[in-house]
């Protein structure tokens, strides 16, 4: 399959607001950094300005998924202010418009960083000079993680087909779901209601969110409104990599068909990427599909995705 000029030359694309992006999962081993690099990589080909941001704090790879050595300053440089500003612990790539904030593989407390130390991140993250922040998160449902999930414009999911990344995918975004109403409680008496709502055997018979908005909307009707806008404007994008057969494309539709059922939520199915021998073979080699195997179908699915997620585009039902 020949490749367009546009796919293959880095072209300039027109300047719009800063975006965040952040691609998070259920559990390990899904191929999550694998997808951050290569759309990352993308994005810049399209002439966007991209930083990669490895917050997997404590299990960083980032780098190697872009066949890169260990950078000399990484994100721990910053947490522990050995570097003023996050610009300090930026590192190019080989794309010309990519660049890396590496995470902070070698420092155990990262993963556990403190409430004033995120805030940190995210305010200078917030500010870096780009086109598109995309943040790589570790897996995982701890409160480090659904924070910088919920910080971006974009929220990606990313889930294999297979029943264990599936379930654990469903419980990131209804964690994430509570996480943000929780912070958008106005009384302390509404964020009560948000914690017992987690569990599942509370008192007060909350079953789902849906519910639990019934219950705010008896007690305080306007602070119900406030938290269906954050339901409302909750939009996760899910993205199933490692497809085989038809089957698992379908993964993405039942996940978007359970949000909407279960949790309210107006979530999207993004796209996918098949199995292909041509990345695994690109990661012994240390170096990125995307550059190593540009032909290759995952690559193809790749620019298919992200040029989705560009123009907010989704996988209809008929797909």
């Amino acid at each position: 399959m020949a490749l367009s000029v546009s796919e293959v030359l880095p072209v300039a694309a027109p300047r719009t607001r800063r975006q965040i992006w952040s691609i998070g999962g259920g559990k390990g081993g899904i191929g999550k950094s694998l997808i951050a690099a290569s759309v990352g990589w993308q994005l810049a080909r399209m002439g966007r300005r991209v930083v990669l941001v490895d917050a997997d704090l404590g299990g960083a790879n980032l780098h190697t998924c872009l066949g890169l050595p260990p950078p000399p300053r990484t994100l721990a440089d910053f947490i522990q202010r050995r570097a003023s500003s996050i610009e300090e612990v930026l590192s190019d790539t080989p794309a010309n418009g990519l660049r890396l904030i590496s995470g902070a593989a070698d420092l155990l407390s990262a993963a556990n960083i403190k409430h004033l130390q995120k805030v940190r991140v995210m305010n200078q993250v917030r500010a870096l000079d780009v086109d598109v922040v995309l943040i790589d998160l570790g897996a995982g449902t701890s409160y480090n993680i659904l924070d910088f999930f919920l910080l971006s414009d974009v929220s990606i999911l990313a889930v294999v087909p297979e029943p264990t990344s599936i379930e654990n995918g469903y419980r990131f975004i209804k964690s994430a779901l509570y996480r943000r109403l929780r912070a958008a409680a106005p009384t302390e008496s509404i964020r009560e209601l948000v914690v017992a709502a987690l569990d599942p055997k509370n008192p007060q018979g909350i079953k789902t969110p849906l519910d639990l908005l019934a219950r705010v909307e008896s007690e305080n009707p306007e602070a119900a409104r406030d938290l269906r806008r954050e339901v409302a404007t909750f939009q996760p994008r899910f993205v199933v990599n490692e497809v085989r057969d038809v089957g698992d494309i379908a993964i993405g539709h039942q996940l978007v068909a359970a949000c909407a059922r279960h949790l309210g939520l107006r979530a999207s199915y993004a796209g996918y990427i098949h199995h292909d021998d041509a990345v695994w073979q690109s990661v012994r080699r240390r170096r990125l599909f995307m550059s190593d195997a540009p032909t290759s179908r995952a690559s193809e699915e790749v620019r298919q995705l992200t040029r989705g997620l560009v123009k907010g585009e989704s996988l209809g039902p008929g797909y």
